[in-house]
């Protein structure tokens, strides 16, 4: 193995390899069995590899992963998963007031990317409506893929036209 991450994320820009990275190991001081780590599961799954199983989990319920990639739920398989993970997002939401407002926006960026980007129909679709949770849960738009791929093409210029002077450097 030459990389933890899942062949499909070399192939996007590396603005945003580097943002799906931002968002792998979450914020210090929630329940390790909570909403905001089952969700990062569930998040990890998606991009990484599973190390101690070198291998793709497809499924956010299924057995393997460890702690760091494990499952963010019990089910058997071929169980739906989207209602599970669903309710996890509803309580991840409920408990923002106490999640690092720069890792909700990790997170918040990364689930954009997986739900533009994933190539399996129903993980990318999944987590595209994550991201419009989490996103109109701060009473904002979304970003269009071609909005992304601007922002985050590589180009400083491109990122800077979406950037506040406050914070160039």
């Amino acid at each position: 193995m030459s990389s933890v991450l899942q062949g499909w994320v070399g192939s996007l820009s590396l603005m945003q390899q580097t943002v799906l990275l931002t968002a792998v190991r979450g914020p210090d001081g929630v329940p390790k069995y909570g909403p905001t780590k089952m969700l990062l599961r569930w998040y990890r799954r998606c991009i990484l590899l599973s190390a101690m199983d070198q291998a793709v989990l497809a499924t956010p319920y299924e057995h393997g992963g460890g702690s760091f990639t494990g499952p963010s739920f019990s089910a058997l398989y071929g169980s739906d998963w989207y209602a599970p993970m669903d309710a996890i997002v509803g309580d991840y939401l409920r408990e923002l007031d106490a999640i690092p407002h720069h890792f909700q926006l990790h997170l918040l960026h990364a689930a954009e990317i997986v739900g533009y980007k994933h190539p399996l129909p129903e993980i990318r679709a999944w987590w595209f409506s994550t991201y419009v949770r989490l996103v109109h849960d701060m009473h904002l738009w979304p970003e269009t893929e071609e909005q992304l791929d601007h922002r985050l093409g590589d180009s400083r210029d491109q990122w800077l036209s979406r950037n506040d002077i406050a914070t160039v450097d």
